[in-house]
């Protein structure tokens, strides 16, 4: 029976170009589980969304001097221009811009008022004399209270991970003006986090199959305890709050961005036609759903987020309680010469930048096959070229390509009659299918590094074979016996060529078409579909292009330092 699959991938801000770390670290793995799951047959719903509300965007457009819609617009357009390159196959990319997003918002802050989680109360924040206002998180910057770090923000520490309250930090300072500001009083509503944590440590020590790293970072988390935290701020930009007096703030960008998961969904089945079709990838327990993210949003996903969704639930009916996350697969960082991807620093692997000069599948493989699943992996250019010149062309794109270009030659291009297939024979063809369901397996477990491995390996394997049994110097000596090799190696490129697909899309569907298939790969489901003896294949054409050495040094020398 088909499953339902839903998968909620990070909203990335709207105020600059995405780079590799973040798809690696979030888009790409999300990419390769739904279209393995939409393959298999199961149904699934993938959104995300520019997060336009957070304050990077009001930061950048303070710098240009522009409003904040026009960034937000300028680099939704570029992102979503990104997917299509990529291949990112979202159901839905939408923005927190939509009146869709207001609403469901405002709704979950009814729900968990009603359950008392929301409570008004007054704090102490960060005031700008210079500036004459109070602070956003991203205005605010000092040292982290717990780890010494430099450069925190007002919500966050990057060389931690903690969350954090402006207040908090050491020796802060305005962004904007340089000043030390002073701290006043402002009333705010805060979300009970509190009274949620035994739940959560009961929840939290039931998800076994979470990756080791998630679930002891979370669990490091819940033994100091949840605080409560403010959930509005003052400030013009974002999400209205739904309450008399509150007109001049808005709701906290940490809070609403995490319920564009479900605003999007709304939103998808509202343009299907279907206003209450959404309801089936989130409720009821023939649905399971996923969370891609990067590390640093783990415990907005992993507590915050299930927190929210249990407290609505208690306010809600039975039938509209919501479903809490199955995993939340988050990968660590991509590194590039051994720091955190930086802006200021011009430190990153740019995607509009990359996909301007090569193609989408040799930058797929290479994130794919050193994702950074357990631990930091670095980009480097040297590494790149090597995915690609060594394995990609010279095994995978060597395997596919001989065979195709040999079946051309010397059978007329269709596929050969093979004979009687040996137990050799037999059991090289079997290669494929065991790749296919090796990989397979790893992609349903979120384990993609290894996934793309048994395909490659397959591969290596296939060559060998290939490369034994010589079908150039059969087609002298025996004809017959050449004809049942080349069907053979048809047989497992053809397997492999599904197996490579979650990964490798763009040149999957091209091999798909050379070998005499019509339709999309998805039609045919996660197994291998020989054409028959006999069927006319077309001119093939090399899947992946060898690139030059000098590109390192060339690429190198665009990054910053």
């Amino acid at each position: 029976m088909a499953e339902k699959i839903f998968i909620g991938v990070a909203w990335p801000y709207a105020n600059g170009s995405l780079h590799t770390g973040q798809i690696v670290g979030a888009y790409l793995p999300a990419d390769i589980f739904a279209r393995y799951h939409r393959i298999v047959g199961n149904e699934v719903l993938m959104v995300s969304g520019s997060d336009q509300h957070g304050t990077p965007i009001t930061v950048r457009a303070d710098d240009e001097g522009v409003k904040p819609e026009h960034v937000v617009e300028r680099f939704h357009r570029e992102f979503v221009d990104c997917w299509r390159r990529l291949g990112i196959s979202f159901d839905l990319f939408t923005t927190t811009g939509t009146a869709n997003h207001a609403a469901t918002t405002h709704e979950m802050f009814r729900l968990l008022r009603e359950g008392d989680y929301i409570y008004r109360s007054q704090m102490y924040l960060p005031y700008c004399t210079a500036d004459g206002r109070f602070l956003p998180d991203r205005y605010i910057e000092g040292t982290c209270p717990t780890c010494g770090r430099g450069g925190a923000r007002g919500d966050q520490c990057d060389g931690c991970g903690r969350t954090l309250n402006a207040v908090d930090l050491v020796e802060m300072r305005c962004r904007i003006c340089g000043m030390a500001p002073e701290i006043r009083q402002s009333e705010h509503y805060f979300l009970r986090l509190s009274a949620f944590n035994d739940r959560l440590r009961e929840w939290v020590n039931g998800q076994e199959h979470w990756r080791k790293s998630v679930f002891n970072w979370t669990r490091g988390i819940l033994k100091e305890g949840l605080q409560d935290r403010a959930i509005t701020r003052d400030i013009d930009w974002g999400v209205s709050v739904p309450e008399e007096g509150f007109e001049g703030k808005r709701i906290y960008v940490w809070f609403e961005a995490v319920i564009g998961y479900l605003s999007a969904a709304k939103e998808w089945s509202a343009k299907k036609g279907d206003p209450e079709g959404w309801r089936e990838f989130w409720q009821g327990g023939h649905v399971r759903s996923f969370y891609f993210i990067g590390k640093d949003n783990i415990p907005f996903h992993t507590l915050i987020w299930p927190a929210m969704l249990m407290g609505c639930n208690d306010s809600a009916s039975a039938e509209d309680r919501l479903n809490v996350p199955y995993d939340v697969p988050a990968n660590q960082y991509q590194t590039v010469r051994g720091s955190k991807a930086s802006t200021s620093r011009n430190l990153a692997v740019w995607l509009p930048d990359y996909l301007s000069r090569y193609d989408a599948d040799p930058l797929r493989y290479y994130l794919s096959a050193n994702m950074p699943e357990a631990a930091d992996a670095d980009f480097t250019w040297h590494g790149f070229l090597h995915n690609n010149n060594d394995e990609l062309v010279a095994n995978w794109g060597n395997l596919a390509h001989r065979i195709l270009t040999f079946t051309q030659r010397y059978f007329q291009g269709r596929v050969p009659d093979p004979g009687i297939l040996t137990p050799e024979d037999q059991a090289f063809i079997r290669s494929g299918e065991t790749a296919l369901s090796e990989t397979g397996n790893c992609i349903a477990g979120r384990r993609f590094r290894a996934g793309i491995e048994a395909a490659m390996q397959a591969a290596r394997n296939a060559n060998r074979y290939i490369e034994e049994q010589a079908p150039w110097r059969l087609m002298r000596e025996d004809p017959a016996r050449c004809a049942t090799v080349v069907y053979a190696g048809i047989a497992v490129v053809d397997a492999l060529k599904v197996a490579f697909y979650p990964y490798l899309p763009f040149s999957s569907q091209i091999l798909h078409g050379y070998l005499g298939h019509n339709g999309r790969i998805e039609e045919v489901g996660w197994r291998s579909h020989l054409p028959s003896p006999g069927c006319s294949l077309p001119e093939p054409a090399p899947l992946f292009r060898k690139l030059e050495t000098s590109l390192v040094e060339e690429e190198e020398a665009r990054l910053g330092y």
